[in-house]
Parts: structure tokens; sequence; C-alpha cells
């Protein structure tokens, strides 16, 4: 009896003792009470009397959200006072909207109930949504937005080279740079900040404007009086000091750079680089794009423990933000080491590829918010089929057919795949027509890897198409097909001398029935259809330079040379395969 009392009390007071620990830990000792702690230390004293230790929270009905964060980041707490410089207590960096009138989560991911960190930012296990990486925090925005007409990385590059080469940055602001002031008062951000000038819009006629400037000044231009034109003479003296006419295109060009600047520094970069390499061709995102691989358009919301992390580099395998953002990288580098059976090649990206690839990728989210709250640029590319990317001829090739056929159509050849063809060769381009090139792209060849671009849903529109046959002769140096005065079908040769020369010179590489190998397949409905027998006539006796498809004019060591007659009569074998589809 006597050893129960003392059982029971012991315990007892072990609960008591237990309790009020738990009591002080949770008034005193909790994550977010120190660092609010710390937080009114630092406060000015007039600030610091009035200053209130407790639980911050926006709430916004409309997306039906309660974030805590600002319990923490008390910087950024409405109400409360910011302490630049800070990583913790700063102010939130600027942005195009009020981040009180959205809350933290529908950009930066997070738990937003938590208010302890780990949770907050979802680096534990089980929680779908961590917080997107500091480094790209950017990402966040697509959840939202939708920024459009995005050019490739070549047109975008020559656009910020000019931008900085002709001195805008003298008076202009771009993402933190720029608005210097300049020898004898000439510049000091005398123009607008530009850095968000794609989002917010500008002055598409700023070229004539500033060379009106300097000519204003000369003149004497303004209401007629001595003074204001002294004021004019003077503002022109400054004006030709940082800006001068500039050369055919390039303002053109620095229209597609401003155009391009959203207010989101490295994301329009990152998906540039998306636009350049030929991902589309193979992936869609919001329904436009190839079907080989998988749908990327939630790829930024994807659950890192649905990952299978095994494979992290160095064995680690990492929770939360940091999970999804390594497993990606480590997929860019070598997809079938992280996805088992992957047919996407790997296709020699340097660090700095992946690393925006990655950006980007966790930028393809997609809110369920309400439609009324959407901004603009996702309305017009949901509702009214605007394009994501910019529809010139580079960035449409680059889009959708330089994985496949290279970014200047060199063709491509991956281990263990067939090799895709050299389209921008001159002994091709030499015998294709326009209309051949229109038939390909829109038809594609059924049966291999060649989508139907203009019959897909997703895929290009007719001007689109025309788009990228420009583009493919621009980088083919501008060779363009003579007219053929023969009619499509006019060999007439020997179909069963063409079936055994067809066996002896062409089968070890475009099959024994045309069904394809080292070579494209000619057993095919679409490309029979689209080729007259002068392309195939042309093709077999002038070859392709440059590739494995020889000349079978000219004489070699290794095979024999072909007459015209005889490669009449293998045009003649190979449409027997049109009969027989």
């Amino acid at each position: 009896m006597r050893g129960t009392k003392h059982l029971l009390l012991w315990t007892s007071l072990g609960a008591l003792l237990l309790l009020g620990w738990a009591a002080y830990a949770e008034n005193f000792r909790q994550e977010w009470r120190l660092l609010q702690a710390a937080y009114r230390d630092r406060l000015p004293a007039d600030r610091r009397a009035e200053f209130q230790a407790q639980l911050r929270q926006i709430v916004v009905p409309a997306l039906n959200s309660v974030d805590r964060c600002v319990t923490c980041h008390l910087g950024m707490s409405p109400g409360d006072t910011a302490l630049p410089g800070d990583r913790v207590f700063g102010p939130h960096p600027d942005v195009s909207h009020d981040p009180a009138q959205f809350g933290c989560t529908v950009c930066h991911g997070g738990q937003g109930r938590a208010t302890v960190k780990a949770d907050a930012h979802g680096d534990v296990r089980h929680w779908p949504e961590p917080m997107i990486p500091r480094r790209h925090a950017y990402a966040g925005c697509g959840a939202c937005h939708t920024h459009l007409a995005i050019p490739e990385t070549a047109s975008l590059d020559r656009g910020r080279a000019l931008f900085e080469r002709h001195d805008c940055l003298a008076c202009h602001r771009m993402e933190g740079r720029g608005g210097t002031l300049r020898p004898g008062g000439a510049g000091g951000m005398e123009g607008p900040d530009l850095t968000a000038a794609g989002a917010r819009g500008y002055d598409r006629g700023w070229y004539p404007g500033h060379l009106a400037h300097p000519e204003e000044g000369r003149t004497g231009a303004g209401d007629g009086r001595a003074e204001a034109a002294g004021a004019a003479g003077s503002g022109a003296r400054r004006w030709q000091a940082s800006f001068a006419p500039l050369p055919a295109g390039d303002p053109q060009a620095i229209d597609i750079y401003l155009g391009s600047r959203v207010g989101a520094p490295g994301l329009v970069e990152a998906k540039a680089l998306f636009h350049s390499i030929g991902c589309r061709g193979c992936h869609s995102i919001a329904g436009v794009g190839g079907d080989d691989g998988p749908d990327l358009t939630r790829e930024g919301q994807r659950d890192p423990g649905q990952l299978g992390l095994t494979h992290a580099t160095g064995g680690a395998s990492p929770t939360g933000g940091a999970a999804l953002t390594g497993w990606l990288a480590d997929h860019f580098r070598a997809p079938a080491r992280v996805v088992a059976g992957s047919a996407m090649p790997e296709i020699g990206l340097t660090d700095e590829q992946i690393d925006r690839l990655t950006f980007y990728m966790m930028s393809l989210r997609r809110s369920d918010y309400p439609e009324a709250l959407w901004p603009k640029d996702r309305i017009r590319a949901e509702r009214f089929g605007e394009r994501e990317f910019a529809t010139d001829g580079p960035t449409l090739y680059g889009t959708y057919c330089a994985a496949c056929h290279g970014r200047q159509g060199e063709g491509m050849r991956f281990p263990g795949t067939t090799a895709f063809p050299a389209i921008s060769n001159s002994d091709f381009l030499a015998i294709a027509s326009d209309d051949f090139l229109r038939q390909t792209i829109r038809r594609g060849r059924p049966g291999r890897r060649m989508p139907a671009w203009g019959e897909k849903e997703g895929g290009l529109r007719p001007d689109e198409i025309d788009a990228v046959i420009a583009q493919v002769r621009r980088i083919g140096g501008g060779v363009v097909a003579r007219p053929d005065p023969r009619p499509a079908r006019w060999a007439r040769g020997d179909s069963a001398a063409g079936a055994r020369l067809y066996a002896d010179a062409c089968a070890s590489c475009h099959g024994a029935t045309g069904e394809g190998g080292e070579g494209p397949a000619l057993h095919n409905r679409v490309l029979l259809e689209a080729a007259g027998d002068t392309y195939l006539f042309e093709t077999i006796r002038r070859g392709r330079r440059g590739t494995s498809m020889a000349a079978f004019s000219d004489a070699s060591p290794v095979r024999r040379t072909l007459e015209d007659e005889e490669i009449e009569a293998i045009v003649t074998h190979i449409r027997t395969w049109e009969v027989k589809r």
C-alpha cells in the first residue's frame, strides 16, 4: 500500500512538472516567441513599448487561405516595422502587387498555418506542397501568371546586350541596375524604371521620341520663350551625351527584351531556354506541345514524397522543395538514371542550363483560385489562346524542332535512337519545296517520332508553320528549291529492276521494305504523298553531304555508280509501296 502511495505521489509530481514545463515552453520558449523577442530588442525605443508578442496572420477569404508566415517575418507584417538588410525581419522585395493582399503561400508554397520553421517551410516528410527554395523564389509567379510571347534565348540575349551597349542604363533602372549619375550631369534616372516594362507597359514609341529630344534643343522647340529654348538646349546636351541614333533593327531587338521584362528576374531567361532547345517537341504545357513525354503543366507542384529519391547526388534524400529541385536537376542531367526506361536522352546540358530549366519547371504550377482573381496574362492565354512563346521563326523552331533536328538544323543522334534528319542541309533544301516542307510539318510522319504538328491539338497554326519554314531556310543559308516543270509523278522505270537495285544499294540503311533503319523510313504514306518523283530522284542522285546518304551519281570504291535510268527504276519501285498502303 505504501509503495502504491509513493508511486502515485511521484507520478503526480512528475506530471505536474511536465505540465509546468509545457506551459512555460508554450508561452516563453516557442521559436516564434524567441524571434519576436529578438525583433523587439532591435526596434527603436518608441516602437519597442508598443510591440506585442502574439501570433500574426494574413487572412484572404477569397483564396480560402490563412498564412502565419508574418509571425516570424515581422518586417512583412502589415503595421509592423521592417528592419532593412535583415533576412528574417526585412521588408518584402518590391513586387507588382501587395503581398498582404494575397498572403504568402500562394506564391511561396509551404504550410501557411504552421508556426514552426520546418513545418511552415514544408521541409517535413509527407507534406505535398513544400516552400519553393529561396534561389528559385520567383518560380511562384507561375501559380497565377502565364507570361506571354517569351522569345528564345538568342533573341533575348541580343536585346539585353543592345540595351546595355546603347547605354540605356544611364537613365533607366533594370532589375536593380542602372540610373547612374554621369559626368557633366548627364543621366541619373531621368527615365522610368523598366524592370516590369513587359507587365506594366511602356511607351512603344520610345525611339522616335528619344530621337526628337536633341532636335528640340537645337531648334528651340517649346513655347517660344528664350528661357524655354535655353532649358531645351541644356536638355539636348544631356541627351546628346547619353543617346545616339541606333542602327536599323536594334530598336526592335530592344523592344523584344523590354517586352519580356515582367518583374521576375531569372524566370523569363529560364523560360526562354525551354523555348530554345525543343522541349515542347515532346512535352506539352497547358495543352500546347507534343505528347511523347509527360505533360508538364503542373510539374512544379509534384509531391516530393512520390519521386523516389534514392537517386539523389551523394546518396542524400532531402525533403521539401529541395527534394523536388534536386530530382529535377538530376533528371535533366541523366534522365535514365533517375527514371528507369526513360525515353528522354541525355542532351548534354551545362550546369547553368540545368539550373535554369529546374527554375522553369518549378514555375509550372496552376492555382485553382477564382477566375475573377486571375491576372490578365493568364486570361489571355487560357481564354483567348495567346501563346506563351513568341511566334517568330527562331522561337517557334527552337520550341518545337530543335531537340530532334538540332539548334541549327544539323540533325541529332542520341544513344539508342534513330538519327534525326539534318533539315538545314543545303542538298535537302535545294530539292524540298515549301509545299513539301509544309506538308511534312503539318502531317508529320505516321509511325515515326515526327508528329503531325498542323493536325494535332496543341500543334502549330498555319502562319506558324510558314514561319518555321522560313527559319529552316534561313539557318540553311537561304537555299530555295527551284521550281520543277515536270509533274509530281513522272518516273516510268522498270519496277522489277528497281527492286533489285534497291535491295543492293538502299536496303541496308532504309530497310528491305522501306521500314527505315539507319536512314529514314521510305515506306511512309505521308512522305510518298508529299514527295514528288524529282525529290526522290535527286535525293538518290545528289545524296546529302555531311550525312551517311551518299551521292549515287558519284564514283566510289565501295559501291557502284547508278545511271539516271537506274535511279528512275528505284523511284518507280518505291512508288509501288504507295499503291499497296
